[in-house]
Parts: C-alpha cells; structure tokens; sequence
C-alpha cells in the first residue's frame, strides 16, 4: 500500500489512468498543472507525479498513469479511480446531487454462520455485482482499492478484509464456518500445490504475514460453497480456483469477513458502489447468524442518511453569508441532496458511500470546499483575547493543591481505553460508550466513562513499588446523557495498603468537602465494582455527585492486586456549577 506519512498528517496515494478516468468522468480534463490540481483540490487530492507545463502538457497522453494523493483518510470513498470520477462529476456539474445506489430484491445467496465464529472471526457481508465490465486496468484498480481498505480501514486486515470471486464457478448457499487446521487443504491463490490451513499459516508468505490476526486459535475460519468448494480462509488468502477474477469475469461476489459488524458493512458499501460504477447490477446477500443479536440480515446496506442543517450555523463557521439556494446548489456539488425546510433549516441527505460524514460541521467543510476554499478571503481576528485559565481549571487547580495536601500523588492516564478495563475487569455489565468506529490499537477503542479503571491500571503496574499507595486523578470523562455524549470533570482517587478501609477514605472526604465548602450526606447503595454494604453515594444538595468506597476483591483480583483497595469518586462538573450557584446566591 502507498501510504506516506507527513508530520502527522496520513497520506494515500492511488495510481490512475489518465482515460480511464476522463471517461468515467465523461469529460476531458485540463492539461493545465494549476487548472488540474485546483480540480483535485476541490475534492481534497492533488497530482504528485506530473511535472506540467506547455511543454509537458503537449506531450501528455491518455494512457498516463496519474499518481493521486488523497490527504483525507476519512474519506475512503475517494480511495480508487471510480470514487474520484463520482466526486469530480458533482464539482463539474456533470451530475449534481445524490448519486442512489439500489440492491436487487432478488437475493443472489445465502450464507450461514458457524456460531462457533463468535469469538474468532464472527461478522461476514456479500454481494454479487452481475453484468460488470472488468479489463486488466479495472482489476488492478479493483486490488488497489480492496488492499488500500484492508491495510488502513481494516487494520491490516484485523478488522475487516476482503474476498473477490467468479461468482459463475461457485453453487450457493455459502457457508462461513470453521475447520481443524490440518483437515482442509486447497489450492492458494497464485498457488500450484494444495495446502492445510496449517501449512499456509506456516509456509505461505500472506499466512506469515498476517497469521498473528488467527493466533491461538484451535480453529480456523472457512468459506465453503454449497458442493464444498473452498473459496478462502479468512482472512490469509483465496482459492486459487475460486478467489480471482480476470477480465472474462462478469459476474463478482465481493465478500468481506472481520471483527466489527460495522467495519464490515461500511468496506462493502465502498466496494458495492465502486462495482455499480463500472456497470454492475447489485443483487443482496442474506446472511444467517447464531450467535448474533440480528440473526438474518440482508447486505449490502446501501441505505443514505437525512440530517438537519442550520443555515445559520453554515455561514457562522464558513464566515461570510450565503443564501439557501446558493447552499443547496453548493451541496449538490459535492453529491448531496438538499431541500430548505423553513427559513433557518434545510434537510441534507447524506450519500451511503460517505462514512466520514459524523457530525453538521463536516457536511459544512463540504459546502466551503465545494464554494472553493482559495476564493474565502482570509480576515483577521476582531477580537483581542488574553489567555488564561477556564473557571473550571482553576477549580480543578485548587481541588489539585488539596489532594496534594492530602499525601496523594496526582498521575495522568490516557482518555481512551477499552471494553475490558471499563466492564470486565470491574466486574460490571456492559452500557453505552462512546466507542471509536475504527481503532489504531485495540488496548485504546473507546473513550472512558470513569477514572477509577485507569487508577486499577496504574496500581497493577506498580505493585513492586512500596505501601501505602495514595493515587488520584482529575481528568475529563465521556459518559452518555439523553442519547448525546457528553464530557465531565471528574477527581478519582485510591488508597492501596493493608489497612485501607471506608473509614480512612471517608476522612478524605469529608475534608475535601470542608474545604471546598459543602456539607453533603452519603447515602448507602449497591455497586458490582465494591463490597456490599461498603459503598455509598455522595450527596450535594440532594444531587448524585460520586461514590465512595471499598473495591470488591474479585476486582483486586483481576488487576492482580496484592493490597486492599479503597475509592472515590466525584463528579467535579457538578460541584463546580453548585459552587458558583452558592456564590451568586450569597452575593445577591
């Protein structure tokens, strides 16, 4: 895979034939160095192989292999030829609007799913593109794009990898179970000699290079046909017989094998659109799962998504006025469809292929790109502001000096963390988090909702280090309140030794309190993570502003503690606001 790194700053580059790409675009495309890259900057690329000029534009031919750098790693939709000719064709008014991409009703297979895949490989989605038209250029622009989503959106193919097939050779309905590693055999792709699941694992060079994704497992996944043909073992390599296309190829089946449903589903609507644009009719896949939540569902999902924009909060962030129709216009430059619902708001519609799209501002970056960034003319700043600390980090200051006072030792962990940190090894069920859609590490996929699972961490790490322990932390964390994220400040803190109990803790307490001027009350409860009957909740005014209490010794157990262990925890949002409510009332 071409990927350069610049700073922090991820470059992908894709390889493009000149013709090949005027003729997805269905229009010539300007010879001109600055004409050209102002084109690609409209849709976040640019040429890096081209040196233009009079000279060199004359000598410019249509097979030229352009080297496209797309800086927007988010936007793995622009990663091959067809997904830059579809955002191009918008910016020349070639095709304004929302490009529908449409399944067949007509189911082209069915695959069932080993429950025994649950805790290997569990999630699988296909399709079949019938009638699509493939040359040796399209393929390997084809392998271009499935090797650019397995490397970087499916984290080398940790997450998701991808599956291409002569669906004409293979007898429906599939089945994506599982086998002992010496108990099949088959050809590799590119292979002369059959080999076990074991052998390939061992032996074969995609087996070494990405056998660690597979590691420990007693068994192994498969694919198989309905006449137990082999088509791949997921997800090391295809059969050579079944797992290639060439230019004969009419019809596709992509499949997609990984980890995360979602990953799964998002690199198959990449790949199912990318088909459709080069004449493919695509016919849905219904996949049977056991151990799933949804046990039948039908791929790909090629569903578009209708958010609410305000027209206000457009020209607030892009900086100058613009009209409803002029926005509308501009979104349908950049593939969107959009209508004004009332004099403040306009309904955008959200293409299937546009995984990037989170959040109102992004849709907004693409209303100032689509309007031509170079043409926004730079102001300076109005206002002159002095820096300085927000109330609240100064209250979290003065919260510091008081724990320091107290002999505890401040340390500082990371905001992100993981599913079993969190739940796990808390001894807790598993509740909404806010979760990242696509992880580099798998120790850091979501962000924390608490403090105390990091302190645990830290302890785990330090046993040899000498007792008593006293830890705490102020740190922001994520939790959920009416269906929104939402961040909070919050002080944790733990005393690790052979005599810690509730009582020493809850001396802490009461003098933080005292000298933050609050009385507050506890109010006793039941918590997985703590000893029953030793764990409480602190009480500001009748509002829920932490906990305390004894960690429950299955908890100590599975951070491999070897001392007694006493928390809290409390919510400095919260105090923060009761505070400056209590001065605003007194100076009144």
């Amino acid at each position: 895979m071409d990927q350069e790194t610049e700073g922090s700053l991820i470059v992908v580059s894709i390889t493009s034939n000149l013709a090949d790409l005027e003729q997805l675009v269905g229009k010539q495309l300007p010879r001109n160095e600055e004409q050209l890259n102002e084109l690609f900057y409209s849709i976040k690329c640019e040429i890096s192989n081209l040196a233009f000029g009079d000279k060199a534009a004359s000598s410019l031919k249509d097979d030229t292999e352009l080297q496209i750098e797309n800086v927007d790693t988010n936007r793995p939709d622009t990663w091959s030829t067809e997904g830059i000719a579809r955002a191009l064709r918008g910016i020349l008014e070639l095709e304004t609007g929302l490009k529908r991409y449409d399944a067949s009703s007509k189911i082209a297979t069915d695959i069932s799913v080993d429950k025994e895949l649950k805790d290997i490989r569990p999630y699988i989605a296909c399709v079949v593109a019938r009638g699509v038209k493939l040359s040796d250029e399209i393929i390997r622009g084809v392998i271009q794009l499935q090797e650019k989503l397995d490397q970087s959106y499916g984290r080398k193919r940790k997450r998701s990898s991808i599956g291409f097939y002569d669906f004409d050779l293979i007898s429906p309905p599939l089945r994506y179970g599982i086998a002992e590693p010496d108990s099949i055999s088959f050809i590799p792709l590119q292979g002369t000699n059959p080999m076990t699941l074991r052998e390939i694992l061992q032996e074969h060079p995609k087996g070494i290079e990405y056998g660690q994704i597979l590691a420990d497992q007693e068994k192994l996944p498969i694919l198989m046909d309905a006449k137990n043909q082999i088509l791949s073992f997921p997800p090391i390599i295809n059969s050579n017989d079944l797992g290639r296309i060439v230019p004969q190829t009419k019809n596709i089946l992509v499949e997609i094998t990984g980890t995360n449903m979602k990953t799964v589903l998002n690199c198959l609507t990449i790949l199912a659109t990318t088909l459709a644009d080069r004449g493919g009719k695509l016919f849905p896949a219904r996949i049977h799962y056991k151990h799933a939540k949804s046990k039948r569902v039908i791929t790909p999902d090629m569903r578009s998504r209708t958010i609410r924009l305000s027209i206000q909060q457009v020209n607030e962030i892009i900086g100058f006025e613009l009209t409803p129709p002029r926005i509308i216009k501009l979104l349908g430059l950049a593939r969107y469809d959009a209508r004004q619902l009332n004099s403040k708001t306009l309904t955008v519609t959200i293409p299937c292929y546009r995984l990037d799209i989170l959040h109102p501002n992004d849709v907004i970056e693409d209303i100032a790109t689509a309007y031509g960034l170079n043409k926004i003319e730079p102001k300076w700043p109005s206002d002159l502001t002095i820096g300085g600390l927000s109330p609240l980090e100064d209250y979290s200051d003065r919260v510091r000096g008081l724990m320091v006072g107290f002999g505890f030792q401040e340390v500082l962990t990371f905001m992100m963390t993981n599913k079993e940190r969190v739940f796990s090894k808390m001894n807790k069920p598993e509740t909404q988090l806010v979760e990242i859609s696509n992880p580099k590490v798998i120790t850091l996929t979501c962000l924390r909702p608490e403090l105390l699972p990091s302190l645990l961490e830290f302890l785990s790490n330090n046993t040899h280090v000498q007792y008593p322990q006293n830890l705490f932390e102020i740190g922001d964390c994520t939790i959920w309140t009416d269906e929104q994220p939402v961040d909070i400040r919050k002080l944790s803190c733990v005393s690790a030794h052979a005599q810690s109990n509730f009582t020493e803790m809850k001396s802490i307490l009461e003098t933080l309190m005292l000298n933050l001027g609050f009385n507050f009350d506890l109010k006793s409860t039941s918590k997985p993570s703590f000893l029953e009957g030793r764990v409480g909740n602190v009480l500001v005014n009748q509002k829920d502003v932490g906990w305390i209490g004894e960690v429950h010794p299955q908890v100590i157990e599975n951070w491999k503690l070897e001392n007694p262990v006493t928390a809290m925890e409390l919510d400095l949002s919260q105090l923060f606001t009761l505070s400056r409510k209590s001065s605003a009332g007194e100076a009144s």
